[in-house]
């Protein structure tokens, strides 16, 4: 595809799986902040080594303002601000920078996602309800691919019809002797797409299978099916890459209990005198399941690009643009 055809199958591919996941989880749109301010705890940590863009503000005194990383728990306020019912929620694009991350052809500073949350009642609060959620995300997936293949013959659908539901626990069991990058790599081989559970405690060797923040997704809490950790990735398998590729990280949020029990583990819990923990430990907050979906990271999944910087613009080193130039591949 050229560049002209690339920028309107990512219209193609936005606006079709926007449609759809408002409709399979009854979400409505709402507008989001680009930055927020310091010290109010909103701001998502990440793995609470990426530093944020901070910027002061002249008109408040120059208090300062942060560049989101994402809204994770901005989106759980809005809930409540919005007074979003049981069953229903919201959805937004989030724009974002991280500064921090090593830029490679599937990471970039710019971060551009679908960012989602749903109000949830105490009995979804289950391994059951976030595989069933995950099966919703699956479909409109698979509605996506299809309509993009109607107007694109040359990317033929290869998603599989169902997506492979494992614990991080069972993976580790299953390929004791590889990393967890290579067992993601396996499984994703293996199955084609893949929904991989309990992402954040320590498993069995004593180590997570990869990092979470403590204060939204619940890793934490059994899931009632005898493992720990109410979240996961859905990870499909790049043919392009030859790798699995993760399109979303996802989960149940954290509860009062799970909030106090992760920040203890993580030794933060200087976090609960920020505002959003507080309220979040006054129970001022619904309970909820969300997830981020990289839209860029979508639109290279389905337009078997080898590059992210084929569907965004951002900045990348010399070294990486001619190595791209020497492979044919078009940078935006």
């Amino acid at each position: 595809m050229d560049l002209k055809q690339t920028e309107h199958a990512i219209t193609v591919v936005k606006d079709a799986f926007q449609s759809g996941l408002s409709s399979e989880l009854r979400l409505r749109r709402v507008t989001a902040p680009l930055f927020v301010l310091k010290g109010t705890g909103i701001n998502d940590d990440l793995n609470g080594i990426e530093r944020p863009v901070t910027f002061p503000v002249k008109d408040l005194g120059d208090r300062e303002a942060e560049i989101v990383h994402s809204l994770a728990k901005w989106k759980r306020m809005v809930l409540t601000d919005y007074d979003i019912e049981p069953g229903y929620g919201i959805y937004t694009d989030m724009n974002a920078i991280r500064p921090d991350e090593v830029l490679d052809n599937t990471h970039s500073i710019y971060v551009d996602q679908w960012d989602w949350e749903r109000h949830i009642t105490q009995e979804e609060r289950n391994a059951k309800f976030l595989r069933k959620v995950v099966r919703s995300i699956y479909e409109v997936l698979k509605r996506t691919e299809f309509i993009l293949y109607e107007k694109y013959p040359q990317l033929t659908p290869l998603l599989p019809s169902r997506i492979h539901f494992i614990h991080s626990e069972e993976l580790l069991q299953m390929y004791p002797n590889l990393t967890a990058k290579e067992r993601e790599d396996a499984i994703c081989k293996k199955y084609g797409a893949v929904f991989l559970s309990g992402i954040g405690g320590n498993l069995s060797n004593g180590e997570p299978h990869d990092g979470r923040a403590p204060d939204y997704d619940d890793w934490i809490s059994e899931d009632g099916e005898g493992f720990q950790g109410l979240n996961g990735d859905i990870l499909l398998w790049n043919p392009v890459l030859e790798k699995a590729f993760e399109i979303s990280s996802m989960g149940i949020r954290v509860d009062a209990e799970a909030l106090n029990n992760q920040l203890k583990a993580k030794n933060c819990e200087n976090r609960k005198e920020f505002l959003f923990h507080k309220r979040l430990l006054n129970d001022e907050f619904p309970l909820s399941i969300g997830g981020g979906i990289g839209q860029s990271r979508l639109c290279m999944y389905f337009l078997r690009k080898a590059h992210i910087g084929e569907i965004q613009s951002s900045i990348w080193s010399d070294e990486m643009r001619r190595i791209c130039n020497e492979n044919n591949i078009p940078i935006v």
